[in-house]
C-alpha cells in the first residue's frame, strides 16, 4: 500500500474543474490515459480546496462554473502558486475573452468541443517545462547559488515565458538600475522578431526636438542645421523591437505621435507631409509611477493603456536578497572573472547593503573589488560601497517614507481604491480610471485579496 501511495505521489497531476459530469469524465479519462493523476472539482470553491490539497502540476478548468467564472478563480489559484499553468476551456469563445484570460495569467484558451489531442499535447508540454525548471533550480543549489531563487523573480520569469509567442506591447516597471534594459533585450530575443533589429532609445532628459528628430527622422530643412534628410530610429527598428527606456519622461507633445505609431503603425518624419508605415513591437520601461503621472496630466492616459497590454514589475535588489549572491557570481563571470570566489564576510556585507543603485551599483562594487583583491578570492575588505557605510544604513523615518518603491506606491493606491469600493474590482477600476483586466493583473502581482476586503467591509457594517 505504501509503495502504491509513493508511486501515485510521484506522478504528475492535473486538476480538472468542470460542472458538467459527462464533460468532466471525458477530459479526465483522456488525461488519465497519458498516465497522469487526475483530481476533479465542479465549482470555484471545490477547485480552490482541491488546489490547496493536491498541489497539481496543471489546471484545466471550464470558464463558467456554478459559483463564478474561471477568470475570478484564476487570481486565487495564482496567489497560492503562480507557477502552475492554467488552461481555460469554454463554449463561449471570443478574442476578447481569450485576451482577458491570458492577461490574467492563463496558459492558453480552448473552445468546446475540446480537441483532446491538442489538450493532451498542451498539458504534456506544460508539465515537461515545469519539470525542467524544477531540475534547473535543483542543479543551481548544488554549485553556486542561482540568480533566480526568489519567488518575485520566478514570477517575472513566468511572465516572460508567456510572452514567447506574443507580439503585444510590454511595459517594464522598476527602479533605476534593476535591469529593465536587459529584460527588454531578453523579451526581444525570445520572440518571433529575434532575428530583426532591437533599437534602444533612452527618453530621459531629451528635448522634444531631439526625441522627434532621433525617433521619427527628419527631412532636409526641417529645422536649422538639418542640411540633409535623416532616417529615424523607427525606420531602423522596422520589423523588430523598439525599446523606449524611461518613457515616463518623454515630452507630452511627442506622446500623441508615439501613440499613433503604437495604434496605427504609422508616423511622419519632421518636415514631411507624407505618412510612412512601420512594423515594430514596442517595449517600454520607466521608474516612474505612470498612474500618478496620468492623474496629474503629465502622461497621456490613452498612451498608458496602449503600452501596458502586459506589465512586468521588476523588484528592487533589496527586495530579492536571496538572488544577490548568485547575481554577484553571474556579474563576475560577465566581467571576465568566472573563477573568482566570494569570501563569507564579503557575502555578508553584500547581503547587508541596501543597494539604492540596484544591479548597476552591484556591478560597480564588484568591478572595484576585482581591482583590490589579492588572489582568486574577494574578501570583505575588498568591497568599496558608494555610501558612507558598508552595511545597511539606519534611515530616519522621513528617509524611509521617501524611499518607497514604485511597486509599494502603486500597491497602496490600488488597495485604497478597493477599500473605498468595498472590494468590488469593477468599481475600483472605474475609480482608478484603468481597465478591469489591468486591475486584475495588478491585484494578482501584489497579492491583494478583494474577497477579504469585502468580508471586512461586511463585518464593519454588521
Amino acid at each position: 500500500m505504501a509503495t502504491l501511495a509513493a508511486a501515485e505521489a510521484s506522478r504528475a497531476s492535473v486538476l480538472v474543474v468542470e460542472d458538467e459530469a459527462a464533460v468532466r469524465f471525458g477530459i479526465s479519462n483522456a488525461l488519465r490515459a497519458l498516465g497522469l493523476h487526475v483530481v476533479e472539482a465542479d465549482s470555484c470553491e471545490s477547485a480552490k480546496d482541491a488546489f490547496v490539497t493536491a498541489r497539481p502540476d496543471v489546471v484545466v478548468t471550464d470558464l463558467r462554473l456554478p459559483d463564478g467564472e474561471a477568470l475570478d478563480l484564476l487570481p486565487r489559484l495564482r496567489a497560492i502558486d503562480p507557477t502552475v499553468p492554467v488552461f481555460i476551456v469554454t463554449g463561449y469563445g471570443s478574442i476578447d475573452l481569450a485576451v482577458r484570460a491570458v492577461k490574467q495569467g492563463a496558459e492558453d484558451f480552448l473552445t468546446k468541443p475540446v480537441d483532446m489531442r491538442a489538450l493532451a499535447s498542451f498539458v504534456r508540454s506544460s508539465i515537461e517545462r515545469r519539470e525542467a525548471r524544477r531540475k534547473g533550480a535543483s542543479h543551481a543549489v548544488v554549485g553556486r547559488p542561482s540568480p533566480l531563487r526568489s519567488a518575485a523573480m520566478q514570477r517575472v520569469e513566468e511572465q516572460i515565458e508567456r510572452l514567447r509567442d506574443a507580439d503585444c506591447s510590454v511595459l517594464l516597471l522598476g527602479e533605476t538600475g534593476t535591469g529593465k534594459s536587459m529584460l527588454a533585450r531578453r523579451i526581444h530575443a525570445l520572440g518571433a522578431r529575434a532575428g530583426a533589429p532591437f533599437v534602444d532609445v533612452n527618453c530621459a532628459g531629451l528635448t522634444k526636438e531631439f526625441v522627434e528628430s532621433e525617433l521619427f527622422g527628419h527631412e532636409r530643412g526641417a529645422f536649422t542645421g538639418a542640411l540633409a534628410s535623416k532616417q529615424g530610429l523607427l525606420d531602423a527598428a522596422n520589423g523588430g523591437t523598439l525599446f523606449l527606456d524611461e518613457i515616463g519622461d518623454i515630452d507630452l507633445q511627442v506622446q500623441p505621435k508615439v501613440l499613433k505609431v503604437v495604434e496605427e503603425k504609422r508616423f511622419r518624419r519632421m518636415g514631411d507631409v507624407r505618412e510612412r508605415s512601420v512594423d515594430v513591437r514596442l517595449v517600454a520601461a520607466t521608474h516612474r509611477d505612470l498612474l500618478t503621472a496620468v492623474a496629474r496630466k503629465e502622461f497621456r492616459a490613452d498612451l498608458y493603456y496602449r503600452i501596458s497590454t502586459v506589465t512586468i514589475t521588476i523588484p528592487a535588489l533589496r527586495d530579492r536578497r536571496e538572488d544577490l549572491v548568485g547575481l554577484a557570481y553571474e556579474l563576475l563571470a560577465g566581467l571576465g572573472s568566472p573563477d573568482v570566489e566570494l569570501a563569507p564576510d564579503a557575502e555578508r556585507l553584500l547581503l547587508e547593503h541596501d543597494w539604492p543603485g540596484n544591479l548597476r551599483e552591484l556591478k560597480n562594487v564588484l568591478e572595484r573589488a576585482l581591482l583590490h583583491r589579492t588572489g582568486h578570492v574577494i574578501e570583505g575588505h575588498d568591497l568599496r560601497f558608494d555610501t558612507p557605510s558598508q552595511g545597511r544604513l539606519a534611515a530616519e523615518p522621513s528617509t524611509r517614507s521617501s524611499s518607497r518603491t514604485l511597486s509599494e506606491v502603486e500597491r497602496e493606491h490600488i488597495f485604497a481604491a478597493l477599500v473605498a469600493e468595498n472590494g468590488r474590482v469593477e468599481a475600483a477600476a472605474r475609480r482608478l480610471g484603468i481597465p478591469r483586466s489591468t486591475l486584475y493583473q495588478r491585484i494578482k502581482e501584489y497579492g491583494i485579496h478583494p474577497s477579504k476586503i469585502r468580508m471586512n467591509a461586511a463585518g464593519n457594517r454588521a
